[in-house]
């Protein structure tokens, strides 16, 4: 992620003190984590479908408001929170397909791994069919699920996900190619049903 807001130990020494019970320190921390997450929400909307109603500003209100009801979260580093951001990011952007799909009543046909990470602005559902095959994965493998995550969700790049989850980049390339494998057969029979 770019270094859009502030000196990262700054950050990490902030959500550390927050971790403390500290509340106060999230009117220093807002303005050091603000642009990145605008950035990242401006970049998971740009992906989505034409005309969707969700802004960047709202997502990422939206999202910190989710982050600071949290309770009791014991924040590692910089790169923890914004993985927790991408996660719920990711949630309000499904609730909020999930909700466009009801007002459309639309069918749920499955399709394959490469066209629902690209989220082409025609296909709002494919979000939805690629929560399902994250929850899937889940189930089974929680690691690879959280790397397709941080990866397509939260623009992570291999080095900040080896940061964020405390394994090799080595392993991060390796269990990518293997989950992504994994969600494009799972993305892929469905769309034979």
């Amino acid at each position: 992620m770019a270094a859009g807001g502030g000196n990262p130990g700054n950050v990490t020494q902030l959500l550390r003190r927050w971790s403390g019970g500290n509340r106060e320190v999230l009117e220093e921390l807002a303005p050091l984590v603000y642009n990145e997450l605008r950035s990242l929400a401006a970049s998971r909307l740009a992906l989505e479908r034409d005309g969707h109603t969700l802004q960047p500003t709202a997502l990422i209100h939206e999202a910190y408001l989710r982050l600071v009801q949290l309770d009791s979260t014991d924040w590692h580093s910089r790169s923890h929170f914004f993985a927790v951001a991408c996660r719920l990011m990711r949630q309000i952007l499904v609730d909020h397909a999930r909700r466009y799909r009801a007002a459309k009543r639309g069918g749920g046909h499955r399709v394959t791994l490469n066209e629902a990470i690209s989220f082409a602005s025609e296909r709002g559902g494919m979000l939805l069919d690629l929560d399902e095959g994250l929850r899937e994965l889940e189930s089974f493998d929680e690691r690879k699920a959280k790397l397709i995550e941080l990866k397509y969700f939260g623009g992570l790049s291999s080095e900040e996900i080896s940061q964020a989850m405390g394994i090799s980049v080595s392993t991060i390339m390796r269990e990518s190619r293997l989950a992504e494998a994994w969600l494009h057969n799972y993305l892929g029979q469905g769309a034979a049903q």
